[in-house]
């Protein structure tokens, strides 16, 4: 039996959308989509990185399409969101927790009978510990994405990368689903992604990851095993940069 390639990246940060939560066109969350979301960071763990997953709540509500709508502020709808992706944090926790490994929800906003505060020495302690250190309710700031989360927690949590799941396999030309002739990109520096407007990121958060150096790796996270090759280091998806290769 091959043994487990050592981590490339010492500690990571791992962006999950709601929606990888629920089955296309559906909202909520599934029983299977959870479960696989689960075992593959369960098993990116397993080779020894130190892991932590933003995740976002657009399976539960979207704050700013109910903004968008009528009624609502954005200030209240994004507050709405925020606890979206709460639920999704301990919906995974418990997941993980079936699997084995042990997981710790932190939240953004005051939720204590929930979900403990996010203080940056906690989720560091809880990270060196080996512990899943799942980041919900995004910043606690209203008109701020979960991407900017992921960059902002990257940056206080000194992470090595931001791993950005989709369901795509990288960033690509265009849209591969409209545009068959679209190619993907294996690097790109931020500039690039800017000048591009490639929809890698929010500008927020791509502008803070590229303020700080921390690197972006946009990549299927629902091929098998794809997170924990990312982790070791393997030619996985789109990785963006400072500097070209």
């Amino acid at each position: 039996m091959s043994m487990p390639k050592a981590p490339r990246y010492r500690r990571v940060i791992l962006k999950i959308s709601g929606e990888s939560f629920s089955r296309p066109g559906t909202f909520g969350i599934d029983a299977t989509e959870l479960r696989l979301i689960a075992e593959e960071i369960a098993q990116a763990s397993q080779v020894g990185a130190q892991m932590a997953v933003v995740v976002g709540g657009g399976n539960i509500i979207r704050g700013a399409a109910l903004a968008e709508s009528g009624g609502i502020d954005q200030p209240t709808a994004d507050s709405m969101g925020m606890l979206g992706t709460v639920i999704n944090g301990l919906a995974l926790k418990e997941a993980l927790h079936a699997l084995g490994r042990e997981a710790r929800v932190l939240s953004a906003i005051n939720l204590a009978a929930v979900a403990e505060t996010f203080i940056r020495p906690r989720a560091m302690r809880h990270l060196e510990k080996g512990r899943v250190v799942i980041l919900v309710a995004g910043t606690g700031n209203p008109f701020f994405t979960t991407d900017t989360a992921a960059a902002l927690r990257a940056a206080e949590l000194r992470a090595d990368i931001v791993l950005k799941a989709t369901k795509v396999d990288g960033v690509y030309t265009a849209d591969p689903r409209k545009d068959p002739t679209a190619r993907r990109y294996d690097h790109l520096t931020f500039a690039e992604a800017v000048e591009r407007q490639l929809g890698v990121m929010d500008l927020t958060a791509l502008t803070m990851c590229m303020e700080r150096s921390i690197p972006v790796c946009v990549f299927d996270f629902r091929r098998r095993g794809n997170i924990r090759g990312v982790v070791a280091g393997e030619p996985v998806g789109t990785m963006v940069t400072n500097a070209a290769p």
